[in-house]
């Protein structure tokens, strides 16, 4: 007899619910969400647990790796397989997507979550406080355009943030209602930019001492901000057993619906990382549109852009620049634009 447990983890609780072969519930306990508390727990059950599963979510990998050094067999299933399945409950309670989530385990109907190294997680840690301070850095300075615009100063469409500073503060400092009011805008925005300076060569620096993303920035668009972020959703390139996959599992692939006389395809399915989409969007938007030197990557992207329109190109060429960085991962080689240009 095998013996599954199933938890149902929130930010401060854990559901316990312990099943067996035949799906008969032997244990449900509510618990604190911690790895001590769960490891015995588990550890008073007389029989072995045969396998420890939960749903993908913000606590999956501190548990995950800490149930695996309990010595206990830790799998991470997909949220929206497990959404779909518990949607057929009549009452939704932590106990009872406890015992769903047992269920789900013992039949084997999920697919397992590849779980992050923590170098990985630490590099999207980087990117996301870098694209939150420039966020921040924005939304102020938007602030003291909207601001500025009641006492009849317009400033100019484009100002760089690095001189935004420059520009604003001597007109805030002639007129005293506005120094009292704004200023304090203007420094809390000076001291964002900075330290948003600091996070952007901090990530400059990470991408040019990692030999993946240096061979990833040979492909023309792709800069040390889409490597980085290509390098750190993918972490191991070995998971995907075909290079096609990876477009797919970031969402760059047409949505399908399939019944019997209808066959329609839709727009892109949008799974995944939204942030490694944008960023692929935004590489494949630089090699069309910025980049100089010729390609056939680019010589297919202008083909579609004539036929298909550009935002179809676009995102055709995002589609390819993920096949084609994760091929160049694996395979340890570069993009060879000299010979690509011969070909094209």
């Amino acid at each position: 007899m095998e013996y599954y447990a199933g938890l149902d983890v929130s930010l401060r609780s854990c559901a316990v619910c312990i099943v067996d072969t035949k799906g008969a519930v032997l244990l449900e306990r509510e618990l604190l969400c911690e790895v001590k508390e769960i490891a015995e727990c588990l550890a008073v059950f007389p029989y072995p647990i045969e396998r420890v599963g939960f749903e993908a979510g913000t606590m999956s990998q501190h548990l995950y790796f800490g149930l695996k050094a309990e010595g206990l067999d830790v799998v991470c299933m997909e949220a929206r397989q497990v959404n779909a399945a518990l949607s057929a409950m009549r009452n939704k309670t932590d106990k009872n997507d406890a015992r769903g989530i047992a269920q789900i385990l013992r039949t084997g109907w999920f697919s397992p979550v590849h779980m992050k190294s923590r170098e990985a997680h630490g590099v999207r840690a980087l990117l996301s406080t870098r694209k939150a301070l420039l966020n921040k850095t924005i939304d102020l300075a938007n602030e003291v355009r909207g601001l500025l615009k009641i006492f009849g100063i317009r400033l100019p469409k484009t100002v760089k943030h690095g001189s935004f500073d420059g520009i604003v503060r001597p007109m805030i400092e002639m007129d005293d209602v506005l120094a009292h009011a704004l200023v304090p805008l203007l420094d809390a925005r000076l001291v964002l930019y900075q330290h948003f300076l600091e996070l952007d060569w901090r990530v400059k620096r990470a991408a040019s001492h990692d030999d993946v993303c240096m061979r990833m920035m040979t492909v023309p668009g792709v800069g040390p901000i889409a490597a980085l972020t290509f390098k750190a959703a993918v972490d191991d390139p070995a998971r995907f057993k075909r290079s096609r996959m990876v477009a797919a599992h970031f969402g760059l692939t047409p949505r399908r619906y399939q019944s019997g006389e209808h066959d329609n395809p839709g727009r892109i399915s949008k799974a995944g990382d939204r942030d490694v989409r944008a960023t692929l969007y935004a590489a494949a938007n630089a090699l069309l549109m910025r980049t100089m030197a010729g390609s056939q990557i680019k010589s297919w992207g202008m083909r579609l852009i004539r036929t298909k329109g550009r935002r179809r190109a676009v995102v055709a060429v995002a589609r390819k620049l993920a096949v084609l960085l994760h091929r160049m991962w694996a395979d340890g080689t570069e993009f060879r634009l000299a010979q690509v240009e011969g070909t094209a």
